[in-house]
């Protein structure tokens, strides 16, 4: 079977959707651009299916690899054989084909190697039969020792019991020895689950508490059955074993086969949770850079602080740093009447349209305070997760040379309100704060499903040319950082970009780079009014056609509530598949619309600030900060998330937590109870709809 069947089987794709996608890989073309420009090559497919494709031709790929490492080692030792390299093609997973290879596998040493070497084989093939054996007591352990380790090396009972471990296994939790009687992981401990039943973020809070040596862990599971398995697949249906050959399958459980597949079946476990916490950490990313932008206004951002004061800055609508300063209205200096004036004063002279504030320490009191001022302008909470990391960041360095820590932290406030996505996206994702145990995960499988979220959240919202940074037009398909480095310079020297096609003159962006960039890349009041929209521009001469045959001009066109009937007659002349057709009409009716929702203003409760003031059954406004598999964390303004248990979100079943709620949402919830001791707080959204 080729690449592109064994794919397109795995996914239940068609091969001709799967052949024109690696064909499309293969020559450099990125997943944003052939989800958005290649749909009526690929049959449509969209970005996650593009991605499932990217993935698995490079799990078919390595398997291919090992194919081939293991067909020269058969070869180099002797073992090569027609029908074991026909066998080796066969196997459809890595598994299969290492169970396949084990006994050929050059090994050390072993117990059962030093028994063939004293001539015991025969012996051992004797026990295999389930004859009653004669001989030293050397000569008798020798032979068990030879039918352990086969046994242990057959494939067929390998996978049985495997499956025993995966789908039956019970891990059992202890408390580790020479570990604390109180540690983080107390509450685990001899709490004994069925390993196939356990919830991904139980199974990597226990297997953290391993690591950290607070509680040991065993896989356990009916050796008595396990032993019959063994018997049923190695032997004619039947055999009733001797004592001796029951000693082998014993021992090949217990010593060979046990510590090896539950080793197996732990981290098959580990990696489907670590594969459930990498994809909410993933979809909580995307909602997080999809939230809501404030728009271009002129605003006021505030990093809260006590001793050292709250640092404001000044930002315009484009997020331009105009003035900064500090102001004490808290404890313990409390200068209140100089820091309203300069309030005032700033809000006044620059016109500005709202007041973002960071929600950290001092956070609440600072807002308050702000909206006891009554400025007339809404005064906004901001998740300042992350802020620090950049203001110490090389990006932030680079933009702001001349300025300290706390002006860029405020920068960043500020910024995020204006634009969460064009900000964020200079974050590391892992330090936005959104992620379940991600220090637990395969770190580069982490990376790659990240980068894949920022990338697809760019390309699907856009980017001003004339206005985007660096960092996130590293971002765009067909670009990289030095590209986008060079973009920014071509504008700074030359002044804005007037048409797309000016991208061609920027130093080392050539045809294949414009091509995959171009689409996603918006100027506004340029040359072309397509150039504002995400028709691409091999494109324009099917709009310009369609034009000239309405006998109008092209940006005329732009928001004719007709374009569907204009086009339906004109179809064969537009030499243009349906579904682009329809794709270019949708963006002429809106051209470069936004997809993400509009913004609404968020207010906590100003009596609430801390979690005294909290109390059972209160009503309170939240915003969603971050969602797990096991329920969602909102912030109602007192500086430490409650959690609302998923079997709290909603008022019918819920199995999936982001099928309701999503990061940055507006909710209400109940107050169900408060651990001051513990931090903890239990809400109830299901109470208030």
């Amino acid at each position: 079977m080729n690449m592109v069947s064994a794919v397109a089987q795995r996914l239940s794709l068609s091969e001709r959707s799967v052949g024109s996608v690696f064909e499309l890989l293969d020559q450099e073309h990125t997943i944003p651009f052939i989800a958005r420009y290649r749909k009526e090559i690929t049959g449509n497919l969209d970005e996650v299916v593009l991605l499932a494709i990217r993935d698995e031709r490079e799990r078919v790929h390595d398997l291919e690899k090992r194919r081939v490492a293991v067909l020269e080692s058969l070869k180099e030792n002797g073992h090569w054989s027609l029908d074991r390299e026909k066998q080796v093609f066969s196997f459809s997973t890595l598994t299969a084909l290492e169970d396949f290879f084990l006994p050929f596998r050059p090994k050390r040493k072993t117990r059962a190697s030093v028994a063939l070497e004293k001539g015991y084989g025969p012996l051992a093939d004797q026990l295999w039969q389930n004859q009653k054996l004669e001989g030293s007591e050397e000569a008798l352990s020798g032979a068990c020792d030879i039918v352990a380790e086969r046994l242990a090396e057959t494939a067929a009972v390998r996978q049985v019991i495997r499956s025993r471990y995966i789908g039956q296994g019970v891990l059992v939790v202890s408390q580790a020895r020479g570990a604390a009687k109180e540690h983080p992981f107390r509450e685990h401990v001899d709490k004994n689950e069925q390993l196939s039943l356990m919830p991904g973020h139980r199974l990597l809070a226990v297997l953290r508490g391993e690591s950290e040596k607070h509680l040991s862990l065993s896989l356990e599971i009916n050796d008595s059955a396990a032993q019959l398995d063994i018997l049923a697949v190695a032997f004619p249906r039947g055999t009733n074993p001797n004592s001796l050959l029951e000693s082998a399958i014993k021992d090949s459980l217990k010593r060979l086969l046990g510590p090896s597949l539950e080793n197996e079946a732990l981290k098959e476990a580990r990696s489907r949770a670590e594969s459930g916490a990498i994809h909410i950490f993933a979809e909580n990313l995307r909602q997080l850079l999809l939230s809501a932008p404030l728009g271009q206004k002129a605003l006021l951002a505030v990093d809260p602080g006590l001793r050292t004061g709250c640092k404001v800055v000044v930002l315009s609508a484009q997020g331009t740093l105009l003035d900064h300063g500090v102001i004490y209205p808290l404890e313990p200096h409390k200068k209140t009447q100089e820091a309203e004036h300069l309030v005032r004063e700033a809000v006044k002279r620059y016109n500005l349209s709202a007041v973002a504030v960071g929600n950290g320490t001092g956070g609440r009191e600072s807002e308050s305070w702000l909206r006891s001022l009554n400025l007339g302008i809404p005064v906004l909470s901001v998740n300042e997760s992350g802020a620090s990391v950049y203001s110490a960041s090389e990006v932030a360095r680079e933009e702001f040379p001349d300025y300290d820590l706390t002006v860029r932290g405020a920068v960043s406030i500020g910024r995020r309100l204006l634009d969460p996505l064009n900000e964020l996206v200079k974050i590391d994702p892992k330090s936005i704060g959104v992620g379940q145990y991600q220090h637990d995960v395969d770190q580069k499988e982490l990376k790659k499903s990240l980068d894949d979220v920022v990338v697809s959240c760019v390309n699907r919202v856009g980017v001003d040319l004339n206005t985007a940074t660096k960092p996130i037009l590293t971002y765009i398909a067909g670009l990289n950082g030095r590209l986008a480095a060079s973009i920014v310079a071509h504008r700074t020297k030359h002044g804005p970009y007037r048409r797309r096609t000016d991208l061609l003159e920027v130093k080392g962006l050539g045809p294949k780079a414009f091509e995959q960039a171009a689409g996603f890349l918006r100027i506004h009041d340029g040359e072309n009014p397509l150039d504002a929209s995400a028709v691409h521009p091999e494109s324009y001469p099917v709009v310009e056609k369609l034009a000239k045959n309405a006998h109008c001009s092209v940006k005329d066109l732009i928001g004719r509530k007709d374009l569907a009937s204009l086009a339906g007659g004109q179809k064969t002349n537009l030499e243009v598949g349906d579904v682009t057709l329809h794709d270019i009409l949708k963006e002429l009716e809106k051209p470069g619309r936004d997809p993400r929702p509009a913004f609404e203003v968020v207010t906590f409760d100003d009596l609430i600030k801390t979690m005294d003031d909290l109390h059972e059954g209160q009503i309170l406004n939240g915003i969603v900060t971050n969602v797990t598999d096991f329920g969602a964390f909102v912030d109602i303004g007192v500086h430490q998330d409650g959690l609302v248990h998923v079997s709290q979100l909603a008022t019918t079943f819920v199995k999936n937590a982001m099928d309701v709620v999503k990061p940055g949402q507006t909710v209400k919830v109940m107050v169900l109870s408060v651990d001051k001791a513990k931090k903890r707080i239990s809400l109830s959204r299901k109470a208030c709809l």
